[in-house]
């Protein structure tokens, strides 16, 4: 396979993510061109200009764009095996949590964890989802919660994205609980959140975005928006948590601060359908969640189709409930558990996940964008969403390098 970022795939279906029947254009030509993709058509039409580039065969199979796993918890220490199988014993999530489990236990473990250490846990994780076809993965932070450790997680994850070929969106999430040092202080928690660790991350340049858990077990629309507000002073992109258990019409607040997304979504009521299509932020679907919880309420995808809301598909990968670390995975249960068409399911992992990220230079193959491309071994788009267990990747090029 060519290492350098200038040469041409020719003979290969390229969907092109371009429309929703994915624009697939077969017997294709991509010519990439310093690490950009500067010309996608017919084999038959290739400008003879390109003739001397350095030519690989795609023999027929499908290129896509690389794949975006847009809402992960990828940095974490310790394991939460143990609860899996308490649980599958008839403990419950109360009982697990008065012995000293659920999230607290892996905030405890995450705290103890040195830098190094932590970093050593997460890098494979990291790894595995490379060699599935990804090039662009967020991490949020969440299990620190407290100022040092945030940061910590914060740092590792950059670490990831400086010692890995892929891209690494840092998503600061310190209102994901509340530590145990807050108890009954919520208001507290938040007071440090915005006055002291969002802008300690800033300063850090270690953030590229701020969530916030936004549930009747976790913060209110009044406490979020403050973090949103804290987000927006400096300069930072907005996420939320939202409507997972409840109607908390979190999705609304964060339209109205034109975030990038919202993820989760069983409970999104209409108001928050309709404030999400008017700001045209990303609907983000976590069906790994949805099956590890054993949850029962769908998203209403219908009426995010009806209102043009983009929707993309994540792994929401975590220790707690959703250990599951394979976006194609994601994209088989999107469309066993939710109803999404194949089509969907390739536009919430390619294009649609780039935009839950703020990205628009990738996500497509088309002239401009970053050739971040997958080549599978695989005839048509939907054989990756009908089976799981092989792994189809024949070649990834991220920036135009081969991995």
């Amino acid at each position: 396979m060519p290492n350098h970022r200038s040469f041409v795939i020719h003979s290969v279906a390229a969907a092109r993510m371009n429309a929703p029947d994915l624009g697939l254009l077969t017997d294709a030509s991509v010519v990439i061109a310093d690490g950009k993709i500067a010309w996608v058509g017919k084999s038959s039409a290739l400008p003879a200009s390109f003739n001397d580039l350095p030519q690989l065969n795609g023999e027929g199979k499908l290129l896509t764009p690389a794949l975006t796993d847009c809402h992960t918890h990828l940095v974490w220490a310790g394991s939460r095996a143990n609860e899996f199988r308490q649980r599958l014993h008839g403990a419950s999530y109360q009982e697990i949590a008065e012995a000293g489990g659920g999230i607290l236990s892996t905030v405890n473990a995450t705290r103890e964890a040195t830098e190094e250490e932590l970093f050593a846990q997460s890098l494979p994780r990291a790894q595995a989802l490379l060699k599935q076809g990804v090039a662009h993965i967020e991490i949020k932070s969440g299990y620190g919660l407290s100022l040092r450790d945030e940061l910590k997680q914060l740092r590792v994850a950059r670490r990831i994205g400086a010692e890995l070929p892929l891209k690494v969106s840092t998503t600061l999430l310190a209102a994901h609980a509340l530590p145990p040092e807050f108890e009954n202080n919520s208001d507290g928690y938040i007071d440090l959140v915005c006055n002291k660790i969002i802008p300690a991350a800033a300063a850090e340049n270690l953030v590229d975005a701020v969530d916030v858990f936004c549930e009747n077990i976790g913060f209110s629309r009044a406490q979020s928006e403050r973090v949103f507000q804290a987000a927006a002073a400096h300069g930072l992109p907005v996420k939320i948590h939202a409507e997972q258990l409840s109607d908390q019409d979190g999705s609304a607040l964060m339209a109205e601060y034109q975030g990038l997304s919202a993820d989760h979504l069983e409970y999104l009521s209409a108001n928050g359908i309709a404030a999400m299509a008017k700001s045209g932020s990303v609907a983000v679907l976590l069906p790994g969640a949805f099956y590890f919880l054993r949850e029962t309420k769908l998203p209403p995808v219908q009426a995010l189709r009806d209102a043009g809301v983009p929707i993309a598909i994540a792994t929401d990968a975590n220790p707690g409930s959703s250990p599951l670390i394979q976006l194609p995975l994601m994209m088989h249960m999107a469309c066993a558990f939710f109803r999404l068409t194949p089509e969907e399911a390739w536009l919430g992992v390619t294009r649609n996940g780039a935009r839950a990220l703020g990205e628009r230079n990738q996500g497509e193959i088309a002239e401009g964008q970053r050739a971040d491309l997958a080549l599978w071994n695989l005839s048509s788009p939907e054989q990756i969403c009908y089976e799981f267990g092989i792994n189809p990747l024949a070649q990834l090029w991220i920036d135009g390098a081969a991995i």
